[in-house]
């Protein structure tokens, strides 16, 4: 099993009108193609600009498949260019992990 876990930094005071815009235009998109994420959250302390979300998949494999079906997706290419446009985001970090022996989703 891997887990994307993906942190995004949004410049101060534009994380609500970021979070506003994926809802409406990226969000169905990427759950078309990826499935529900287990988390998506924004930070309540230390660094407010930013949020995350985690992606669960079976494999490298299954991961390149769904991402590749996103990146074809042309409504997937609208949401970015207005990300984009917008020029909310400061950065953007993504970490694939897989679980300790000892855990057991």
């Amino acid at each position: 099993m891997f887990y994307d876990v993906r942190t995004y930094t949004c410049h101060p005071g534009t994380i609500k009108k970021h979070l506003a815009m994926y809802a409406e235009h990226g969000f169905d998109t990427q759950r078309k193609h990826l499935g529900d994420p287990i988390v998506y959250a924004q930070t309540e302390t230390g660094n407010v600009n930013s949020y995350l979300h985690i992606w669960v998949y079976k494999d490298a494999a299954d991961r390149a498949t769904r991402r590749a079906a996103l990146q074809a997706d042309p409504a997937w290419h609208t949401y970015m260019a207005k990300s984009a446009e917008a020029g909310w985001l400061i950065s953007q970090e993504n970490r694939l992990m897989t679980p300790t022996p000892f855990f057991k989703p």
